[in-house]
């Protein structure tokens, strides 16, 4: 069975995505832990999440992806910005303990021409600090295009992150389709080597989730614009090879494509319309 969801807004808690998942025949969602362009967060109402556990178990939506805020720097210059991260990182790990096996991601953050070496060092010591031995959820790294000063622009940055925190087995890495391909990996002609490299490097256990999105712009461009599926340079065919493959068929995906719900709906039935049981 194709897991698959899109993102979805939590504003209205967390009954209602499970309910808008449905709605729309995704078995799964993802959504941002608080204001994306922020940091405020809502109460958790913990009566809501208990429905909504009751609920998802009933219509047998799968593991959820919660994301971070747009606005974490990891890996800042200015040290408040940093401990802003990390406390907002922190937060967002103690809310999701009520959510069993969820997993969280987030963009590992733009050096600001400190360097690679000391954007990931401060990355990996954030991580350190707020990892614990007895969290459920699984934190993700997400691959990155590479614009900018951003870190995780290839697989040998994320695995140097990976390599340097302590908890490592509750750490694995979200792949973004346009992203990547954005970054340089052309998973449109040459997907099972850039698999291979990935299991090279990072390893494909490490690999949990993926974001299935096509791309406004062309192979290498370093952008990271995001598509509606089959209408961008990596086209339908490309990504629905992806869904199919034999090592990834088995994540959730996860679209973050520009679409209100009904666009969404449209795009996980003509995926799974192509999906191979």
């Amino acid at each position: 069975m194709l897991r698959i969801g899109c993102h979805l807004s939590s504003s209205k808690g967390f009954l209602a995505m499970g309910k808008e998942a449905v709605k729309i025949n995704a078995n799964t969602f993802q959504f941002f832990t608080r204001n994306p362009r922020g940091g405020k967060a809502k109460t958790l109402d913990l009566d809501d999440l208990q429905s909504y556990l009751a609920f998802s178990e009933e219509h047998n939506i799968a593991q959820i992806l919660a994301h971070a805020p747009y606005t974490l720097n990891a890996c800042a210059k200015d040290p408040g910005l940093r401990e802003f991260a990390k406390n907002t990182m922190a937060d967002d790990l103690n809310r999701l303990s009520h959510l069993p096996e969820s997993m969280y991601n987030f963009h590992p953050g733009s050096h600001v021409q400190q360097g690679v070496d000391t954007g990931i060092a401060y990355i990996a010591a954030l991580l350190n600090e707020i990892l614990t031995p007895d969290q459920t959820t699984i934190v993700l790294l997400e691959t990155m295009s590479g614009k900018g000063t951003e870190i995780g622009r290839n697989f040998e940055e994320l695995k140097r992150i990976l390599d340097q925190v302590e908890l490592s087995e509750k750490m694995g890495v979200c792949l973004d389709t346009c992203h990547v391909y954005d970054g340089g990996y052309d998973i449109v002609n040459h997907l099972d080597e850039v698999l291979k490299e990935f299991d090279q490097v990072i390893g494909l256990e490490r690999l949990k989730a993926i974001h299935l999105n096509d791309s406004k712009n062309p192979f290498a461009s370093h952008k990271d614009r995001h598509e509606r599926i089959g209408e961008g340079s990596i086209g339908l065919e490309a990504l629905v090879r992806v869904i199919n493959h034999p090592k990834l068929r088995h994540l959730p995906f996860f679209l973050e494509t520009p679409n209100e719900l009904d666009g969404y709906a449209a795009e996980i039935a003509l995926l799974k319309s192509h999906y191979q049981e």
